[in-house]
């Protein structure tokens, strides 16, 4: 029995040896789908300039975006809804051109009972004033009986107390009619908010809203850009700050207009360096037709071509 138990507690720890001897075991692999990869949301780009650098591989050549000085995102200046839209994209517009109309019916009745209240005051401005011109009449009299002894020093003072006090409920008046007559304008104000007109001359570059939406203060409603002058806006190394001058002429060229040239010359030089960069602006702006060139295009600078 003894050599049976031993037989076996040597075939337990031969087994346990073996086990230790074995290759580790790799790690399962899993059938679980990988996470899906997270996708960043588009960013929507504003019509606004953006500053271009010069290229690494070619420092006397800088790219950057063609832009204009009017360029503007027309927004609802109260709440309310689109009655009508006049002009769509991508029409022409003449600075003044009336594009799209708010309902403005309670503004125009609020401006209506103004105007009213306005009137009403003014009428009795003019009953006071008439009213004046008796009661000061009354006073000359007054006077006049007083000098010949007529009438008592009493009498006389209480001609003229009236006549003083009359003046002054005039002026009273006059003040309310003053405040009235803001009021009105504060609403027709308001009523001119209800109408979205172009504030330039320029090209309807998009339009946001449609018949009949319900739009809140701010909201965008168009987008208005002018056609011209052209202009570029970039930077440039601060060991460059003294080699650009006024006036001085560039040629402009783009890879998506192949055989097409023009020239700009610099509007504007920044008097100082950004200490940050090491960078100064500069602002160029072309002269003569624009060619096929349009606002939003990136465009390159070579700035050694007419140094």
């Amino acid at each position: 029995m003894r050599c049976l138990w031993m037989a076996s507690a040597m075939g337990v720890a031969l087994a346990a040896a073996s086990c230790g001897d074995s290759a580790p075991v790799s790690p399962g692999v899993t059938n679980a789908a990988n996470p899906p990869a997270v996708t960043a949301a588009p960013v929507v780009s504003k019509p606004a300039a953006v500053v271009a650098e010069p290229a690494d591989s070619n420092p006397n050549v800088v790219f950057g975006p063609i832009i204009v000085e009017h360029q503007i995102e027309m927004t609802a200046q109260h709440e309310g809804i689109v009655e009508k839209i006049f002009v769509d994209a991508p029409a022409r517009v003449k600075a003044g051109t009336l594009l799209a109309k708010m309902d403005d019916r309670q503004v125009e009745a609020n401006l209506e009972a103004a105007r009213a209240k306005t009137r009403s005051i003014a009428a009795d401005l003019k009953n006071w004033q008439a009213e004046a011109q008796v009661l000061e009449a009354d006073y000359g009299r007054a006077k006049q009986l007083w000098d010949s002894g007529l009438i008592s020093q009493e009498q006389l003072e209480h001609a003229k107390y009236k006549a003083e006090s009359d003046k002054w409920d005039i002026q009273r008046v006059q003040e309310t009619l003053n405040t009235a007559k803001h009021e009105e304008l504060a609403l027709e104000l308001e009523a001119e908010k209800s109408k979205v007109i172009a504030p330039f001359d320029g090209l309807i570059a998009r339009r946001y809203v449609r018949e009949g939406q319900n739009v809140a203060k701010g909201d965008r409603l168009f987008w208005v850009t002018a056609e011209g002058p052209l202009l570029m806006r970039f930077t440039l190394p601060e060991k460059m700050f003294g080699q650009v001058r006024a006036g001085q002429a560039f040629d402009v060229i783009s890879a998506d207009i192949p055989g097409e040239k023009h020239t700009a010359r610099v509007k504007e030089i920044s008097p100082v360096v950004d200490p940050a960069s090491g960078t100064f602006e500069v602002l160029v702006e072309f002269v003569g037709e624009r060619g096929a060139f349009r606002p939003g295009m990136t465009a390159e600078v070579q700035l050694a071509t007419r140094q």
